[in-house]
């Protein structure tokens, strides 16, 4: 696991696949609980995580991610199984806030002066779909300004990797013109990790740490195009000291 803090109080942590109890194919520390895994697996793996960062895992905000782009804006814990079906979240309370991905890329958002946080789910629908300036409206709209948001994307497919027809390359770099991209073997792909680099640039936010990991690649990372049946990474914010 990788985590960064900032001077002001704004954490974010990335997952790799090791640390936890789930067996093949989702070994080992899947934190994704619509995949095909033990449920009971991927609490504990929730729990494992979750303290190991110094959080209560009931401080934990997930989402039921459909590749979109609606925002939900959260105020108090979730009872388990009541995730919202939204691809972003939004806070100003003490929570911390999860992205689930084996290849998209995870966007974490904080504003420390405003004690708001943010975190989205950025496939390739919900780039072209505009979930990453949505998700920074929202975060406005609770007194949140951009030039003052720390953000941070995780690991993902790099653009080097992440083959697409033509057509959808064109598609999706008509709306987002820096997603356009070619494999490393010469063949059209897309970028989205240098996409959503692009949106945040043009909603305001001008301070962004990124991932050098490319899922694809990376062994210690779950890659749903390398393997289809797999595990899930999780992605977190949160703001101020550890929630426990």
């Amino acid at each position: 696991m990788k985590r960064f803090d900032t001077r002001n109080g704004a954490h974010f942590a990335f997952t790799d696949r090791w640390g936890g109890v789930s067996t093949s194919p989702y070994g080992e520390l899947n934190l994704g609980g619509a995949v095909g895994d033990d449920p009971v697996a991927v609490l504990e793996n929730r729990r494992l995580a979750a303290r190991s960062l110094g959080l209560d895992p009931a401080d934990v905000v997930w989402m039921n991610q459909v590749h979109g782009a609606e925002v939900a804006v959260v105020t108090e814990r979730q009872p388990q199984g009541s995730a919202p079906t939204v691809d972003a979240v939004v806070t100003d309370r003490p929570l911390a806030l999860a992205v689930l991905t084996a290849d998209c890329t995870p966007v974490l958002l904080a504003d420390p002066v405003a004690g708001v946080a943010g975190a989205a789910h950025a496939g390739r629908p919900g780039l072209a779909a505009g979930v990453v300036p949505a998700v920074v409206r929202a975060m406005v709209e609770l007194g949140a300004r951009p030039e003052r948001i720390v953000a941070a994307t995780g690991p993902a497919v790099c653009g080097r990797c992440y083959e697409v027809p033509e057509e959808l390359r064109a598609e999706v770099s008509a709306l987002v013109p820096a997603a356009y991209a070619r494999t490393s073997w010469g063949t059209p792909a897309l970028d989205v990790p240098a996409g959503v680099a692009a949106q945040l640039a043009d909603a305001g936010v001008t301070e962004l740490v990124r991932s050098s990991d490319c899922t694809l690649e990376s062994a210690d990372h779950f890659s749903y195009r390398r393997e289809q049946r797999t595990g899930r990474l999780a992605s977190y914010v949160w703001l101020g000291s550890e929630l426990s």
